[in-house]
C-alpha cells in the first residue's frame, strides 16, 4: 500500500481547509463520498485565509494562475488578484472563441477535451495550474500540455484537494504537485 504524499502547505493552511469541506456520503451516486468545498467558499475570512496562504507559497515565482474549468477558476480569479498576475482560462471544449489548442484525455469511459487560447499564454511565461480536486489527472495532465504547447512554463500544479488513491500524481510525473488537503 503506497502512503499519501504530505501537504505541501503550512499544517494551519490544512487544517482550515479540512474543517470547511463537509462530507457528503453517496452522491452523487451510491458508494461514493463527495466532498463539498462550498462551505469554504461560503465563509469569506476561510476563504480569504485560503487565497493568502497559497499567494504565500507561489508570489514572485509565477507570472500567470491557469483556472480549470470550473470550480479552479473560483480558486484561480482571487488568487491571480492577490498575486498581481492574469489568469488565463482553461475550459472544456467549445466554450472559448477561436483559436484555440485543444487536448483530448481519457475518462473512465470514453475521452473529454480542454482547451486553451494560445494567446492567453506568453512565451516563457512561468504558470501556476490550479483545480480543486486531484483526482485521476487526466484534466492536470492535458492543461499541462496546453499551457506547454502554448510556450508557458509549469512552474507547479496546486490543488485544494487530493484523492490519493486515484493516483492521478502518476499522470503529472515530472512536474510539481502541490496539495492542501490530501485524503
Amino acid at each position: 500500500m503506497t502512503t499519501a504524499p504530505a501537504s505541501a502547505f503550512p499544517v494551519e493552511l490544512t487544517d482550515l481547509v479540512r474543517e470547511h469541506v463537509r462530507e457528503i456520503p453517496d452522491f452523487p451516486a451510491p458508494g461514493v463520498l463527495f466532498r463539498d468545498i462550498t462551505p469554504l467558499l461560503a465563509d469569506g475570512p476561510a476563504f480569504g485565509a485560503l487565497v493568502r496562504g497559497l499567494a504565500d507559497k507561489y508570489r514572485g515565482h509565477v507570472d500567470a494562475v491557469a483556472g480549470l474549468e470550473s470550480r479552479g477558476f473560483i480558486l484561480a480569479a482571487p488568487l491571480a488578484l492577490e498575486l498581481g498576475v492574469g489568469m488565463i482560462t482553461v475550459r472544456k471544449a467549445g466554450r472559448l472563441p477561436g483559436p484555440v489548442v485543444g487536448v483530448d484525455y481519457a475518462l473512465e469511459y470514453g475521452t473529454a477535451r480542454m482547451e486553451l487560447r494560445p494567446d492567453t499564454v506568453t512565451e516563457g511565461q512561468r504558470v501556476l495550474i490550479i483545480d480543486d480536486v486531484l483526482a485521476t489527472g487526466g484534466t492536470g495532465a492535458a492543461a499541462v500540455q496546453l499551457v506547454e504547447r502554448s510556450g508557458g512554463e509549469v512552474v507547479a500544479l496546486a490543488m485544494l484537494l487530493e484523492l490519493a488513491a486515484l493516483s492521478g500524481r502518476t499522470k503529472l510525473d515530472g512536474h510539481r504537485v502541490d496539495s492542501v488537503l490530501i485524503y
